[in-house]
């Protein structure tokens, strides 16, 4: 593989006036610059991109971490933060940890040995000091989707108002009987979901007895299975759930035990995943603009990595309204 000395050699100068050439930093002679660049060809000379990264502080490469590629959110997380990192020069080294702490901090330890200039984590979930250090260490870290409390940069959905939001918009559409389907509490955003539910309830008076949240569910198949054997004894006007995926399964369970959807029970998500919009019926749920706030993200930590000061952002959600809820 040649190197390059080799370049320098077959274009009669010095190995720096090469790498002046390549860096574009200090002024080289167009007529010495284009003997550089006929070497380069002739040769097939491949830059050292990690080299020559070290040397200017940078590698124009980060890290995204995500708990887990099957779900279909973080496939639209990654390209979110991949479009906007490739406007920038910047390439996205992807990591699914499959939940597992143990994966997750040997993929930090592998991706600070290639010198990234920074990382994009998904997966907070109820560990995450391993990330606080090095956040106290000045490394560039931006939190996105899930969150820590006091997590200096991170970029989130306000949760808590959009499950109040859905509680009131299906209250105005004369449900009473609303159940929650709700993910694992140990996860900021489920908790947060789960708070503006349980306290839009309150606000409405709903009884006890009405209101029902069925909590720390994590496959789309124990959200039909849970569900199918609760409406063997009871029936809700509503079932809200904590995330598309957690809906969609709920029409199953609904549709199986014989109920028609929205006539018999209404049915709203929470995400606003490409998937809502071809169920049938069409999903009514709460937005969370997760190919935005990767773009967003990726702004974020581009600004942390030139060392510019940053603030975490909260976007608002909004209700995408369709067919699912009478």
């Amino acid at each position: 593989m040649p190197t390059i000395i080799d370049v320098a050699k077959r274009a009669g100068v010095s190995p720096s006036t090469v790498s002046r050439a390549l860096s574009g930093r200090a002024p080289v002679k167009f007529e010495t610059k284009q003997r550089i660049m006929e070497a380069i060809k002739e040769l097939d000379f491949k830059p050292n991109i990690l080299a020559k990264g070290l040397k200017e502080g940078k590698t124009n490469t980060v890290g995204l971490i995500i708990p887990n590629i099957c779900n279909p959110l973080f496939p639209a997380i990654a390209k979110g933060v991949e479009d906007e990192a490739r406007k920038n020069g910047y390439t996205v080294f992807l990591c699914n940890t499959d939940e597992n702490l143990s994966i997750e901090m040997d993929y930090v330890e592998k991706l600070k040995e290639r010198w990234v200039d920074g990382l994009i984590f998904a997966t907070v979930k109820d560990r995450y000091d391993h990330i606080e250090d090095l956040e106290k260490s000045r490394f560039p870290v931006v939190l996105l989707v899930r969150k820590y409390p006091n997590a200096l940069h991170s970029v989130t959905l306000d949760n808590y108002e959009g499950a109040k939001m859905a509680v009131e918009y299906l209250w105005q559409r004369g449900h009473r009987r609303i159940w929650f389907l709700c993910g694992d509490t140990r996860l900021s955003l489920y908790s947060d979901r789960l708070s503006g539910y349980l306290d839009a309830v309150k606000q409405r008076g709903i009884d006890c007895n009405c209101g029902r949240a069925i909590e720390n569910i994590n496959t789309m198949e124990e959200a039909e299975k849970t569900l199918y054997s609760l409406l063997d004894g009871d029936r809700p006007d509503a079932i809200f759930a904590a995330s598309d995926p957690m809906a969609i399964a709920a029409m199953r369970a609904v549709k199986s035990r014989g109920f028609r959807v929205p006539e018999d029970i209404s049915i709203m998500g929470f995400d606003d995943l490409d998937m809502a919009a071809y169920v049938d019926p069409p999903l009514t749920t709460v937005s969370q603009p997760v190919r935005e706030m990767g773009a967003e993200a990726f702004s974020m930590l581009l600004k942390l990595i030139n060392r510019e000061s940053v603030r975490p952002r909260v976007i608002k959600p909004e209700l995408v309204i369709r067919k699912s809820v009478r």
